[in-house]
């Protein structure tokens, strides 16, 4: 019998009066998903108080829970909590704030703070702007989580400094903490924790936590019975039950993991012996070890000490193990699970006995051609496979493919690209990777956009050498820096070089290594179904037109023709002039 996953269970109230005033401008929600949506997305609690001095302070409020609990829901899974609700929460204040500058005249501000926790696994994330307030009890202890975006002018008055929809930018507070049974959490508007003082605010949710629909009545009467002149709203969520740990969780505690010693044969680790070191560079170290419970075999990666301050390349590297997780193909090296605690930063990828692609490459003799296409087939799977994830792989080459009998399978994860998280901003410089100039596309060294057409340009380029022993472009490639240099290269045919390729594959390799990522293929797919079956188009002569099969010829011949016009111009100009003198 297969064991129940663990959920995330929470109890959840919430309660929202206009108190004295005429309408209520503060709005809350708590939405709580069933089924996969709760393991993928988590619970969502937010609230929201909208700035009366706006004029549109209820509709602001209603518009930013509202949409963010909506649009939130309806990002891609495969985003983290943070990117899912940032991107929502930069995309609603924008939208606020151009609203109000439609009214600018009328004074009809859409501006309201805003404060939300997601709570998913075992995880809190926190979001805030304004002055509505979240609060954690645990263990006796009711801490404020978050801080009031106020600037005071005196002692009796105040203005918010930070808020959504009052600037077209937007800095919002973030936060994520470890959830425990027990944890109450507590969200307040102004209009309650500024008429309840704090011991007496915490001997209340103390002695109330046992009936929670009891306790958040009790806040807003408190509230008015102390004069609260403002809507009066809170939300109370306890921790019943901690969900099944996610890869979010995992890498929230990989980075605060300390580097490990570099590892001698036969030292040990959180139990896995080093039985050899496998490669070592300036960045990362790579060894062959053992558990000593089970015998398992893995391949232990740790970060390099020469990188220990290095907050770029921490993210990176907690990356690599972020993307091998969720990564599914047989064609793809898999992460494996440590039977106990980490207590430094490393990770694991199972170990594969075999030749890599470099290997039999090394021999510089053509491989079957059936072989070649079969190979192609299984990587086109494994590339697919990230690129399903938004993820590029960005080196793939003949030592990053090794063979597990008939099949590739791809290793290292040192110089992927995420693209969701490569939108979210952060105050460091974030690392770029280049992959291996023998191999990476031409958009790398021009500073052009990349994209999965640069995983194919490198796949074409290894199916190249695995059919010739050569590079298409010979060794002058990895020279090439600018445009004209690259516009300067020849590609070689593949059936110059192994007269048993026939001429429609090389058609196919050809288009997939354009220099121009445009002129490439759009899919894998319909590269290798060109590399499995003749197409008509590359089984005559080179019809091909000149600016793909000789770049610098057909430039070389427009600058000319270019020239002739102008120099034709200015004589017409001249003559002109002349006869007009």
């Amino acid at each position: 019998m297969q064991a129940m996953k663990a959920q995330l269970n929470v109890t959840a109230v919430q309660r929202s009066e206009a108190g004295i005033k005429p309408r209520n401008e503060d709005s809350i929600a708590i939405h709580i998903p069933q089924g996969a949506q709760l393991t993928a997305k988590g619970i969502v609690v937010a609230i929201a108080d909208g700035v009366s001095a706006a004029e549109a302070g209820r509709e602001a409020s209603e518009i930013a829970v509202k949409g963010f609990v909506s649009d939130y829901y309806s990002t891609p899974d495969s985003w983290s909590v943070k990117q899912s609700a940032h991107k929502v929460l930069i995309a609603l204040n924008r939208w606020l704030f151009g609203q109000g500058q439609k009214f600018l005249e009328a004074e009809k501000g859409y501006v309201t703070t805003f404060s939300s926790v997601i709570f998913k696994s075992r995880s809190a994330y926190v979001f805030h702007v304004g002055d509505s307030r979240i609060y954690r009890l645990r263990d006796g202890v009711l801490k404020q989580l978050t801080r009031d975006h106020v600037a005071r002018i005196s002692a009796e008055q105040c203005y918010l400094a930070r808020a959504l929809g009052i600037d077209v930018n937007l800095d919002i507070d973030f936060r994520t903490l470890d959830l425990q049974v027990g944890d109450l959490f507590l969200l307040t508007t102004d209009g309650v924790h500024e008429k309840i003082e704090p011991r007496l605010l915490q001997q209340l949710v103390m002695d109330g936590c046992a009936d929670l629909d009891t306790l958040a009545a009790a806040l807003i009467q408190t509230a008015l019975d102390n004069g609260s002149t403002d809507n009066v709203s809170c939300q109370l969520v306890q921790v019943n039950a901690l969900g099944q740990e996610t890869n979010e969780d995992v890498l929230q505690t990989l980075n605060k993991l300390p580097f490990p010693p570099e590892l001698l044969v036969g030292q040990k680790l959180d139990g896995w012996r080093v039985l050899q070191p496998i490669h070592a560079s300036a960045r990362s170290q790579l060894y062959l070890v053992q558990h000593e419970d089970n015998g398992q075999r893995a391949v232990m990666k740790t970060p390099s000490h020469n990188y220990i301050d290095d907050v770029g390349y921490i993210e990176r590297f907690i990356l690599e193990e972020w993307v091998a997780r969720r990564i599914d193909s047989p064609y793809v090296v898999k992460v494996v699970e440590p039977p106990r605690p980490r207590r430094f930063l490393y990770y694991l990828l199972e170990h594969i006995e075999g030749p890599t692609l470099a290997n039999v490459t090394s021999r510089r003799e053509p491989l079957d051609i059936a072989r070649v296409v079969d190979l192609a087939d299984k990587l086109v799977q494994g590339l697919r496979a990230f690129h399903r994830r938004e993820t590029l792989h960005q080196d793939l080459k003949p030592d990053n493919v090794v063979l597990r009998g008939d099949d590739p399978v791809i290793l290292d994860f040192g110089s992927v690209y995420v693209a969701g998280v490569d939108e979210i901003a952060t105050t460091f410089g974030r690392e770029r990777a280049l992959g291996t100039l023998e191999y990476s596309a031409p958009e790398y060294r021009l500073q052009r956009p990349r994209s999965a057409a640069s995983d194919q340009f490198a796949l074409a380029v290894m199916l190249y050498e695995l059919l010739t022993g050569h590079h298409p472009f010979g060794s002058g490639y990895q020279q090439a820096q600018q445009p004209k240099d690259f516009l300067a290269l020849k590609y070689i045919p593949a059936y110059r070089r192994n007269p048993l390729v026939p001429l429609w594959m090389d058609g196919a390799l050809r288009k997939a290594m354009q220099i121009n990522a445009e002129l490439r293929y759009d899919s894998l797919s319909e590269f290798l179904h060109d590399l499995k079956r003749p197409n008509p188009a590359f089984l005559q002569a080179d019809q091909r037109p000149l600016l793909e099969r000789d770049p610098l010829r057909f430039w070389q011949i427009l600058s000319g023709v270019l020239l002739a016009g102008n120099l034709l111009l200015a004589g017409l100009l001249w003559r002109a002039l002349a006869g007009g003198g």
